[in-house]
């Protein structure tokens, strides 16, 4: 199998994996907001599968297998749109409008034919229009469906289950429920990791491994360890040790050592290799079953507080170097699958917390955007006007797009090696 096929199936599943627990996300605090999830979709394009659930969701999968995506009712652009004129045709229960088919895929059975003049799906709950030349007017049912040009049958969108008439709090935890999936993915994938790996690192100043034929084992370290001091100065911890170690520029050390709660020192140098200084010592491993969950939880916070450090780093130094898109995404993937299971596994954590955190940056359209308007909507008491929301929606929608396309660009050169 060649490499750019693994590179393209891991950056799928990878990819695929992040965006469709972002978007569970919204769709679960949405529901719970009581707002319709008209469609609920894993990957985008043609659909190719679909089921609708008893409370009007439509699940989809859809053909190119990249993201996913949740339509609200009144979210958006998420709109039915029927042209004056434009030929349906519609099913009745009861004298009541429960189907309204708009596509030309599909035909219902003992369905009246209809040019719309007239409808009103949000409020009055209506259609009108010339049926067999007369002009009728029929009530549409609050759970009616609708069945778009392309197949797809959606309920419509009254009113009362819209995004604007959930609580401030429900829109809150609606838009914060995507990236709060993606912290949660990751740290399962955190977890994961360390009971895959057998455990955790351990913090400590405790030798784990010792290789053979390197200047440690020469020396008589042993697995088990403790190194209290090097050179006279305390070592506590292990980053503590591996600093020294690496920064000792071969000279000799004086290792002062706890083996079996007795003290010794020795004498060793480290020799180097692959451009740094080692001794051939490895770190020791926690592997306690609450060590294992704990260090998911550690692995988590300290990806979030690198992420937060390079976003800061950006603010203050500004570059496209520094950021990453798909094409950057999609290397990354490749080098992972390379690195085995595990290696994807950290990968997509890790990618997974940095998709949540980028989504709460305050700007119109990004999670933390809405999140925004929420926060400016409970202040005023009341919401911006449709037409400022859509400007500012607008704006934002802009600026990531020229984003995209100037950090693409940038993936691309750096690909080609320019």
């Amino acid at each position: 199998m060649s490499h750019f096929f693994i590179t393209l199936i891991t950056f799928i599943i990878v990819f695929g994996i992040i965006v469709s627990i972002h978007e569970y996300g919204h769709l679960f605090f949405a529901k719970k907001a009581g707002i319709l999830v008209r469609e609920y979709a894993v990957g985008m394009g043609p659909k190719i599968f679909g089921h609708r659930a008893k409370d009007g969701t439509l699940y989809t999968i859809r053909i190119i297998p990249v993201g996913g995506y949740v339509r609200m009712a009144g979210w958006g652009d998420d709109t039915t749109e029927i042209k004056k004129g434009q030929p349906v045709s519609l099913f009745l229960e009861n004298e009541k409008v429960s189907r309204i088919n708009l596509s030309d895929r599909l035909t219902l059975e003992q369905a009246i034919p209809m040019l719309v003049t007239e409808y009103d799906f949000e409020e009055a709950l209506f259609i009108e229009g010339e049926v067999f030349g007369e002009v009728k007017r029929y009530p549409v049912l609050h759970d009616a469906t609708v069945i778009e040009e392309d197949g797809t049958e959606l309920r419509i969108a009254p009113l009362d289950v819209q995004y604007q008439s959930a609580s401030i709090p429900g829109k809150i935890l609606t838009n914060f429920a995507g990236p709060l999936n993606n912290f949660i993915l990751g740290l399962v994938a955190f977890i994961l990791l360390a009971f895959l790996q057998g455990g955790v690192p351990n913090p400590d100043n405790v030798v784990g491994t010792v290789a053979e034929n390197t200047p440690a084992y020469t020396a008589g370290l042993k697995s088990g360890d403790k190194v209290i001091a090097i050179n006279g100065t305390a070592t506590i911890s292990w980053n503590e040790v591996a600093q020294t170690i690496a920064a000792s520029d071969g000279r000799e050390m004086k290792l002062d050592i706890e083996r079996n709660g007795q003290s010794k020192s020795i004498n060793v140098a480290a020799k180097k290799e692959a451009g740094a200084y080692r001794l051939g010592i490895g770190q020791a491993m926690k592997t306690g079953f609450v060590d294992k969950l704990t260090g998911g939880f550690t692995q988590t916070l300290n990806a979030m507080t690198l992420i937060f450090q390079a976003l800061g780093h950006l603010i203050t130094q500004p570059s496209l170097n520094q950021l990453g898109g798909p094409v950057a995404i999609f290397q990354i993937s490749g080098q992972a699958a390379q690195g085995g299971f595990t290696t994807v596994l950290s990968f997509l954590a890790m990618l997974s917390i940095n998709l949540g955190i980028v989504n709460l940056i305050p700007i119109p359209v990004l999670d933390g955007g809405k999140i925004l308007l929420n926060i400016i909507e409970a202040i005023r008491r009341k919401p911006l006007s449709q037409e400022k929301e859509s400007i500012i929606t607008l704006i934002g929608v802009v600026f990531m797009i020229l984003l995209m396309i100037a950090v693409t660009w940038n993936d691309i050169l750096r690909a080609l090696g320019h």
